[in-house]
């Protein structure tokens, strides 16, 4: 291509964050809009060319992040029950593509102006937070317990559930922990431990998180529990497959997540 002819051309995407969080973008609404579409998450997933536990994984953060489920399922029937969209979800589908469809107007009247700019131009991106905790939960901060060495700091998220997590004095200090401050929970799949009748029994672990189990994804040694919350929320543990089998663990069932506080790591938005 000769040097002349050379031209740059602006391109810009739209997503949605909650209190610094990434909601997602065009590609997570297009999976709602295919759940939407067509009623399941399993034709959904192969559309959108990704797994059914990717496509679920995807969902379960966009709940958690809403404060409220986007997706729920449908009973049973004759055509055999599936998953669908709630009123949030459609308003959400809905609102993104007005945006996108005035963003790509924005961006088109930009490249308009931007015609002669030197190739040096340089585009400023956020850069979005990856973890590997598989458990993301974002609330308020709604207890603050000072100690001399760690602090105890409860987080009220989705549902008005609490989680409990210790972390140290200086931390809590560093990340401007108080009461009223915005602050997301993680915890890892592998640190919950999965209950189905406690019989009265105790437990030292702080934070115990009950709902009805929607989803079990079994694998060779560990199978993937997920548990959805009243409220809206969920949280997945990774339990071997012979407890699954022993707690008689079945999608619908009730359970308990159990987890420690030392097991929460919490962080603030930048």
């Amino acid at each position: 291509m000769p040097e002349q002819d050379k031209r740059i051309e602006l391109g810009g995407s739209v997503w949605m964050t909650v209190d610094g969080e990434s909601l997602g973008g065009s590609g997570r609404v297009q999976l709602l809009a295919l759940v939407g579409e067509q009623g399941s998450i399993t034709h959904a997933a192969k559309a959108m060319k990704m797994s059914y536990k990717a496509a679920w994984d995807a969902i379960d953060t966009m709940n958690n992040l809403a404060g409220e489920p986007l997706v729920e399922r449908v009973a049973g029937g004759k055509g055999g029950g599936g998953t669908r969209l709630t009123q949030r979800g459609l308003q959400l589908v809905e609102n993104f593509r007005r945006i996108e469809a005035e963003h790509q107007r924005f961006i088109a009247q930009l490249g308009q102006q931007a015609q002669g700019i030197a190739d040096d131009y340089l585009l400023i991106r956020n850069i979005s937070m990856k973890t590997s905790a598989r458990n993301h939960f974002l609330g308020q901060v709604t207890r603050v317990l000072r100690g001399a060495v760690n602090d105890e700091i409860e987080i009220e998220v989705a549902g008005g559930h609490a989680i409990v997590a210790t972390v140290t004095h200086e931390s809590a200090e560093g990340l401007g922990l108080q009461v009223g401050a915005q602050a997301f929970a993680l915890v890892k799949a592998s640190s919950i431990v999965v209950v189905t009748e406690a019989d009265g029994a105790k437990f030292s672990a702080r934070n115990r998180l009950t709902g009805q189990v929607a989803r079990i994804t079994p694998g060779a040694v560990n199978d993937e529990v997920v548990i959805a919350l009243p409220g809206g929320g969920s949280v997945a543990a990774i339990i071997t497959h012979g407890s699954c089998e022993a707690l008689g663990l079945t999608e619908g069932g009730t359970a308990t997540a159990i987890f420690k506080a030392s097991s929460v790591i919490v962080g603030a938005p930048a």
